[in-house]
């Protein structure tokens, strides 16, 4: 089955092992979630408008091999498009070939998985498949360890980021499919060369792609330069979700957690206070651009709010239309004056 090039039961016990090698906590103080969960929608949806269609899903506790199986069904999903386009091209090296994408797929999800404190999760090609809210809460209990942070504050503020992202996805009827037809036009032009899967790069091969993702991130190296402008919108769109879901937390959070400003200065150590290895890595999986968009998207939003209120800032979710584009996230006023005429939704 050409689905099945990628071996996904050895993706998940490669992610198991390198999620083990991480340190977590007790995951007690954080398995009760009713609470901090009802909390965060009332208060995000008072502070942004925003209002789900159907009900938010229920908050669920998951340890981490629970957070791999969502990832790794997600990225299935992802990836089956692109592998199914290697029929007839592999032949006998297909085994070899999903065993090395399958150690590949594990390894990311395996560092991310001692990582991740919550997550909204869905499958993001299927638009109309449920969602989950999940939160890790080994992870919870060692974040707070390490920040040396109250673990009831600190789920609720984290509660207060991923019940945003269920409220953008649920309070927004095009935001779904939006993001997966931006992710099928990069998909179509994923760059996947069966040969050079399995040979070993000579010296030009490594400086050459190196410079590549010292300059772009990996994500150029593997979609093309000619999907530049469609990568561009994608990680637009995601610096805005991010950015959003951000100033809420602390916009909602400094009404109700009692020493917000040392939360959020330990969680803005806590992703920047990594070894040389780690960064390296980071850098390879694309995690440096997503703290770009946690920064840029924070800084658009922010200036957004300061300039015209969240009525404002509220304007992204009219229309794809009224999303800004990358250059836009460092141009807060500039943005407000192309969408000034579009009335808010909210």
């Amino acid at each position: 089955m050409l689905g099945q090039v990628i071996d996904w039961k050895l993706a998940g016990t490669v992610a198991r092992g390198v999620a083990n090698l991480q340190p977590s906590g007790n995951p007690e103080p954080f398995e009760q979630l009713a609470a901090p969960a009802v909390e965060a929608e009332r208060l995000v949806s008072a502070y942004t408008g925003l209002v789900a269609a159907q009900p938010v899903p229920v908050a669920e506790a998951v340890e981490r091999p629970g957070w791999i199986d969502a990832n790794l069904a997600s990225l299935q999903t992802v990836l089956t498009p692109a592998t199914e386009r290697l029929n007839g091209k592999l032949g006998p090296l297909g085994v070899v070939a999903g065993g090395v994408m399958a150690i590949e797929a594990g390894a990311i999800s395996g560092f991310l998985a001692g990582r991740v404190l919550g997550q909204y999760e869905f499958p993001v090609l299927e638009p109309d498949r449920p969602a989950r809210l999940l939160f890790v809460t080994p992870n919870l209990a060692q974040a707070a360890e390490s920040l040396e942070a109250d673990a009831d504050q600190l789920l609720r503020w984290v509660a207060l980021h991923e019940m945003t992202h269920a409220l953008q996805f649920g309070g927004v009827p095009w935001l779904r499919e939006h993001l997966a037809g931006m992710l099928r036009e990069l998909l179509g032009g994923l760059q996947i060369n069966p040969a050079s899967m399995l040979r070993v790069p000579d010296l030009t091969d490594l400086r050459a792609m190196l410079e590549r993702v010292r300059e772009d991130g990996l994500a150029t190296v593997m979609i093309g330069a000619d999907k530049r402008e469609t990568l561009d919108r994608v990680q637009a769109f995601m610096a805005v979700l991010e950015g959003y879901a951000e100033h809420v937390m602390d916009a909602v959070g400094a009404d109700v957690l009692d020493d917000l400003p040392a939360l959020r200065s330990a969680l803005s150590r806590r992703r920047r206070d990594r070894s040389g290895l780690l960064k390296i890595l980071e850098r390879l999986i694309g995690m440096d651009l997503k703290l770009k968009q946690y920064e840029l998207g924070k800084q658009f939003c922010d200036g957004v709010v300061a300039r015209a209120g969240i009525d404002g800032l509220n304007r992204v979710w009219l229309a794809p239309e009224t999303m800004p584009t990358w250059a836009e996230l460092s141009d807060p006023a500039g943005w407000l004056a192309r969408t000034e005429r579009v009335e808010p939704a909210f």
